[in-house]
């Protein structure tokens, strides 16, 4: 969880380095859902965390993330949406072999709670680098 909204996607982006999927899991609400980069679906914690595991697994095992343009829009008290966009490298086809650099945007709903700032739906979509 984030203290600031706009430290959301910094950490998401650490989290992403360290291949932690139970912390990225936990920048999420319990019932949160998640849209990945390879179109897979999940719905809670569980299913994200086993998601990212399974893609950390396959084509994004040594994956990075590199910030770019990032936009905070103010819903209301304590909602905002974050528009992130990253370049992706070191992704791997199916034979191990490294398939280059391609952008990626995250876009999530992020609600202030306790504990801080945490997504109730994200999205993670690749796009034009």
């Amino acid at each position: 969880m984030t203290a600031r909204a706009e430290s959301f996607s910094r950490i998401f982006a650490q989290l992403w380095g360290a291949r932690d999927v139970a912390g990225l899991a936990g920048l999420m609400v319990e019932d949160a859902e998640m849209l990945s980069l390879t179109g897979g679906w999940a719905e809670g914690r569980a299913e994200i965390e086993a998601l990212l595991a399974s893609e950390f697994a396959g084509a994004f095992g040594r994956s990075r993330l590199v910030s770019g343009k990032t936009r905070l829009r103010t819903l209301g008290p304590g909602t905002v949406i974050l528009q992130q966009r990253f370049v992706l490298s070191g992704l791997l086809d199916g034979a191990g072999r490294d398939i280059g650099r391609t952008g990626a945007m995250l876009i999530a709903v992020l609600v202030a709670g306790p504990d801080g700032w945490q997504a109730v739906t994200l999205q993670f979509s690749a796009v034009d680098p």
